[in-house]
């Protein structure tokens, strides 16, 4: 059993729904780490919510930035830039993810729009004629060609074969929300060929598995970019609940990568279901509706 203690953040004032994330600027211990799966228990702060001065969700997203390091190896930039972070929750879907609003250190601010406001799985747009996987919630910086979402679908079964998740490869799970993740009336083995894995790996978090993925997109030249052999770059995070995937993608053209990978990968890594409330709706639950 490997463990890592890394310093512990200043805490934020309640009223703050800001993170200042760095590597160095988290308390976690690892447990366990074993054939390439890794369970993280987060110890900011033992004492009461109100002697601590921040809400128990404040404390949450905080913990969320420090496992950030181990699902994604931030290789050939500086895994040490500090990056301000503004929180996301989902009621209706149940989830949460952070997502940059600034780098202090390059003086850039992120011009994040929400083209789609969350919404629940029967009424959202959907990424294929079949209407398989949809998306359910979208921000997206124009300026800066960026786009983060969250997208609700099936297992494919033509690759995830097993209703035990346990069993379910990374690269099956990437694979099963790629084949479907296409707006042409092509085949699962058509869309995915659009497609480059780079990278599949899984890590178990709160005894439940969550699968990491890097692939490449196909896209055509633009005028930000006119080289014929365009590609977006995707990092994205899939967690299932229901017998759905939850899947959260960020993505950027390549060009830009050596620039806004790091931010995104940390955006990523930061996503999480939440424990259902009142508020939640199924993806199963009415599939006619639409409103």
């Amino acid at each position: 059993m490997a463990t890592a203690m890394l310093s512990s953040p200043p805490l934020l004032p309640p009223s703050s729904n800001l993170s200042i994330l760095s590597n160095k600027q988290s308390k976690i211990l690892w447990k366990q780490k074993k054939c390439g799966k890794f369970m993280a228990s987060s110890h900011l702060c033992k004492e009461p919510t109100s002697h601590c001065g921040v809400s128990r969700r404040d404390l949450a997203f905080i913990a969320l930035s420090s496992s950030l390091s181990l699902i994604f190896p931030f290789s050939g930039r500086s895994a040490e830039e500090e990056l301000k972070m503004a929180s996301s929750v989902d009621d209706i879907n149940a989830y949460s993810y952070l997502y940059p609003i600034e780098m202090p250190s390059k003086k850039f601010v992120f011009k994040w729009v929400e083209t789609r406001k969350p919404e629940r799985y029967s009424s959202a747009a959907p990424l294929s004629p079949d209407a398989r996987l949809r998306i359910v919630s979208e921000r997206v910086d124009i300026i800066d060609n960026l786009i983060i979402s969250v997208s609700i679908g099936p297992p494919n079964s033509q690759f995830l074969k097993s209703k035990e998740k346990s069993t379910w490869r990374a690269k099956d799970v990437a694979d099963s929300v790629l084949s479907d993740k296409s707006a042409l009336r092509v085949t699962s083995t058509q869309r995915l060929a659009e497609s480059s894995l780079l990278d599949a790996h899984a890590s178990e978090i709160d005894g439940e598995p969550y699968w990491y993925y890097e692939y490449l997109v196909r896209k055509s030249p633009t005028r930000v970019a006119q080289e014929p052999n365009l590609f977006r770059h995707y990092v994205a995070s899939t967690a299932e609940r229901d017998g759905y995937l939850y899947t959260f993608s960020a993505s950027t053209l390549g060009k830009q990568w050596e620039k806004m990978g790091l931010a995104l990968e940390k955006t990523v890594a930061s996503f999480r279901l939440l424990p259902p409330t009142e508020n939640y709706v199924p993806p199963y639950k009415d599939p006619w509706r639409f409103w």
